[in-house]
């Protein structure tokens, strides 16, 4: 076990320069917390007194309760230092001019799943965009990519499925932290705005975070644990249909299934292809969200390599495979979904149209992830400029 040191321990053990004489804003949840369960507000005002002048909340608000998207959060005080709580997910999510105005620097302390379509590091955009525009700095204090810094999967997202869930053209598990990411969008996507990254002590790119020795607060109600966000970059993709992705039991993510599968057949088409992961069988019945009180047939994913485990693959193939057996039960979900009104969610989430349409046609998954390998070898080449660790 290693001792890494966040960005925001980081931070508090030798401020820069500048920190006790500028006004403060904090981007936050519950996961903005050192090893010993001290929140980043307290440990900002702790250590510059009167300097934090607002709070700001990403998707699922400053508590992180809000189970779902599009399930918008509203502005707060915050009780104990008596300031404003700005919500980012609500009537905006962009900072305005007023949000900022008592603000030098805006601290952006979140914990992020990575995978593209979480959508704090679009929030993180977002501000860097409002600082550019309103004079202000913005400061990242880095955290770990929880599912590792070595390997990027997926396609890239296709412009014309640009949303809340996909701004910029990165694949589904870009292999980057929010500092490195931040780097990126800012230099390659023209947001130009004053930025500065505090980087984590002792973290190595290899490291999935039950290496860190960090401890792990759930970013979002439904990753509840590392190994949520491990499967995540492939099983998201249920929320873009009828399957249930296990939202309203304990094992969001890890569980999927619906009344109707058959998992045997299931099961037998999936032989040899799921390098470093396990499907064992289970029946589970949601207490909310989709087939709520219905016992669903399905399967955890147990990861038993994560060098090997390929989530997006894994979860395509799984999708194949129920189209193929399920042609009339299975059902793509219709919009809305993350503000989008008119396209299919499943085409956000993957980034594009082609590759369902590929699934669809029964194509080889082999040959859609050969496909999206140029792209995403492109990425890599790109991304390793911004890379802060080894």
């Amino acid at each position: 076990m290693h001792m890494v040191r966040s960005g925001l321990e980081e931070l508090i053990a030798s401020p820069p320069d500048w920190m006790p004489n500028l006004g403060l804003g904090l981007l936050c949840n519950p996961a903005s917390l050192n090893r010993d369960f001290i929140h980043a507000r307290d440990l900002l005002h702790q250590s510059f007194p009167g300097r934090l002048q607002a709070l700001f909340s990403p998707q699922h608000g400053f508590f992180a309760e809000k189970q779902d998207n599009m399930i918008e959060s509203d502005h707060l005080g915050d009780p104990v230092l008596g300031i404003p709580v700005f919500s980012l997910y609500g009537e905006t999510r962009e900072p305005t001019a007023g949000m900022l105005e008592n603000i030098d620097v805006l601290l952006i302390d979140l914990q992020d799943a990575g995978t593209r379509v979480y959508t704090f590091i679009y929030t993180m955009s977002y501000c860097m965009e409002a600082a550019k525009k309103f004079g202000k700095k913005i400061v990242i204090l880095d955290r770990p990519n929880p599912i590792g810094g070595l390997q990027t999967e997926g396609n890239c997202l296709a412009s014309e499925y640009q949303s809340f869930v996909g701004r910029y053209p990165i694949p589904m598990r870009h292999g980057l932290t929010m500092g490195e990411l931040a780097l990126l969008f800012n230099a390659e996507f023209g947001i130009a705005c004053d930025l500065e990254v505090i980087p984590m002590e002792g973290w190595k790119r290899h490291m999935y975070f039950r290496d860190t020795g960090l401890p792990w607060i759930a970013p979002s109600p439904n990753l509840p644990t590392p190994e949520s966000a491990m499967v995540y970059p492939g099983q998201v993709i249920w929320e873009g249909t009828n399957i249930s992705e296990g939202r309203g039991t304990c094992q969001p993510f890890e569980i999927f299934g619906a009344p109707f599968l058959d998992t045997d057949a299931i099961l037998k088409d999936m032989k040899g292809k799921m390098p470093g992961a396990l499907l064992r069988p289970l029946v589970f019945e949601p207490t909310s969200n989709k087939w709520a009180g219905q016992p669903c047939r399905g399967f955890q994913i147990h990861v038993t390599d994560p060098e090997q485990y390929r989530p997006c693959l894994l979860s395509l193939r799984l999708l194949q495979s129920i189209i193929r057996h399920h042609p009339s039960d299975f059902q793509w979900k219709q919009p809305p979904y993350e503000y989008e009104f008119e396209k299919l969610p499943t085409d956000l989430i993957l980034g594009s149209r082609k590759i369902r349409e590929r699934i669809e046609r029964m194509d080889s998954l082999d040959d859609i992830a050969e496909e999206w390998r140029e792209d995403m070898e492109e990425f890599r080449t790109l991304s390793r400029k911004y890379h802060i660790y080894e």
